[in-house]
């Protein structure tokens, strides 16, 4: 009887997996697609359409964790989509095409979770339109999130070209332009607003590839950053205009792609400016981005700009890449730059930076122990290079045991701060490591007593009063004796700077 009952469980478990294979190839993310950009609508030099990230093509990875937060506004607000929804069997649109056609007039949709436009293939073009999406009954969620569902116009395959419009949209899930899988979507001198939760301005997941110009997005709902990704990843291109999102929870952009924005006002009004999850990236050009993220008792600090892992699924673990190169980053609240639970590369060069008064620091690199469930507390530091290039920085940096650092000044770069060994969130601690190099061209400006493992310096290390600063062994090992009251203590010292480590802008 025990064997036969053996043999029974191995006959359903073979029943089961046969049953569940197709299921998860369905909702595998495709890979991104390649085209061509229509005439007049160029993105930035170095950037080709349909190319995939490097990395190989988008996947779903991380595992699930217990009370994560994932989706956009995941760090900084109400939390976003996240779970494990399954891709739909077909959707529901008003006017769908699977072939060339053209578009114009008003277009409206007032049904549950329903495109007003729907592209299967072909090669559609929108123009001189009013897309209208209403619906008070939508649900919105993973579904809209992930797939489209619910979207004004989401195009799943083939190609949509979206000029001189205006799309609104008053329903949950409903997204302005959606691109989903092999699609590719241009959008360009159009205006798009959206009013409930889970309603991105211009969004992409499972692959899609969306190309943007000179639009001017506004959202109001929670989870609605203005330029938004979310799971399998894709690629956007953003060239001019603005894009405002004014939800909780809602960042101006929300990366779980590889996203390019140049010469654009990228705004949040309630929450952080740039959110970034895993083996992702985003490169803004002379852009100017502004975030007013609320202090929260779930979180152990308030940022700007962040690179993490939720371990919710939605992004794949690995590096996140945040590069800036001029324009302006403006704080109206909190920290400026923080990344936990993450391999992270920050590459800042020539931005003007405008913190907040009560500005808790300029860059945090540390474990954390919020309730969102990012990892395990005591094991969830970040591993992060930070350059910075031709640039000011004032603030605090902020590391721990459990995470590592490796901090480059280069080309006439300023750091006015102190760099704090901060333990709080590093439980039992580690065997973490804090490493600045500050090449012969570069100034840190000391404010505080400040502790780190190693520090290269072939520049110039001053107080605000310009007395030099001592700089002294953890074994009591006299390396720089200073006359500042405050003094730097070390493993390590070197007069000389190693900078082939450091990171470098990905010229446009």
């Amino acid at each position: 009887m025990k064997n036969l009952k053996k043999i029974i469980s191995l006959l359903l478990t073979v029943v089961m997996l046969s049953l569940c294979a197709p299921a998860l190839a369905d909702n595998m993310p495709p890979e991104p697609p390649s085209g061509e950009m229509p005439e007049g609508m160029t993105p930035p030099d170095g950037e080709f359409p349909g190319e995939p990230p490097e990395g190989g093509a988008p996947g779903e990875g991380g595992a699930p964790g217990e009370g994560g937060m994932p989706g956009e506004g995941g760090p900084g607000g109400m939390g976003g989509p996240g779970g494990g929804s399954s891709q739909p069997d077909s959707y529901d649109a008003v006017n769908s095409y699977d072939a060339d056609a053209e578009l114009t007039g008003d277009i409206e949709s007032t049904g549950t979770d329903e495109n007003a436009v729907l592209v299967t293939g072909g090669s559609v073009t929108v123009s001189d339109a009013t897309v209208a999406r209403t619906s008070s009954d939508s649900t919105g969620g993973d579904s809209a999130s992930f797939y489209g569902v619910g979207a004004a116009l989401l195009a799943t395959d083939g190609t949509l070209t979206v000029t001189d419009s205006t799309i609104t949209t008053d329903a949950a899930g409903g997204a302005g332009v959606f691109s989903y899988g092999d699609a590719v979507v241009y959008v360009k001198d159009t205006t798009i607003e959206t009013t409930q939760g889970t309603s991105g301005g211009i969004h992409v997941a499972g692959g899609g590839t969306l190309y943007a110009e000179n639009l001017t997005v506004t959202t109001q709902g929670g989870s609605s950053a203005a330029i938004r990704s979310d799971r399998g990843s894709g690629t956007m291109v953003v060239n001019g205009g603005s894009y405002t999102a004014n939800g909780s929870g809602s960042p101006a952009v929300y990366v779980t792609a590889d996203i390019t924005i140049s010469d654009a006002e990228l705004t949040a009004t309630g929450s952080e400016a740039l959110c970034l999850e895993g083996l992702n990236s985003v490169k803004l050009y002379n852009c100017t981005l502004t975030g007013d993220m609320p202090d929260q008792d779930q979180n152990d600090n308030t940022w700007t700009v962040i690179l993490y892992q939720s371990m919710s699924g939605d992004a794949q673990v690995g590096e996140g890449s945040f590069e800036m190169d001029g324009g302006k980053l403006v704080s109206k609240n909190g920290g400026l730059f923080y990344t936990t639970n993450t391999d992270s590369t920050f590459v800042l060069r020539g931005v003007e930076i405008e913190a907040s008064e009560d500005s808790e620091y300029f860059l945090r690199v540390t474990g954390n122990a919020n309730q969102r469930g990012w990892g395990s507390t005591g094991a969830n530091g970040a591993n992060c290079t930070f350059t910075a290039i031709q640039q000011t920085m004032d603030g605090d940096i902020q590391w721990d045991s459990i995470s590592n650092l490796d901090l480059y000044l280069t080309d006439g770069s300023t750091l006015v701060g102190a760099i704090v060994d901060d333990e709080s969130c590093a439980g039992e601690g580690g065997d973490g490591a804090c490493h600045v190099v500050i090449d012969e061209s570069s100034t840190w400006v000391v404010t505080g007593d400040s502790t780190l493992t190693a520090l290269e310096c072939a520049g110039s290390i001053v107080d605000d009063a310009g007395q030099s600063v001592s700089v002294v062994g953890a074994d009591g090992t006299v390396y720089v004796e200073g006359d500042s009251e405050f003094t730097i203590t070390v493993d390590s010292y070197s007069a000389e700077a190693d900078t082939t480590g450091a990171g470098a802008i990905t010229e446009a």
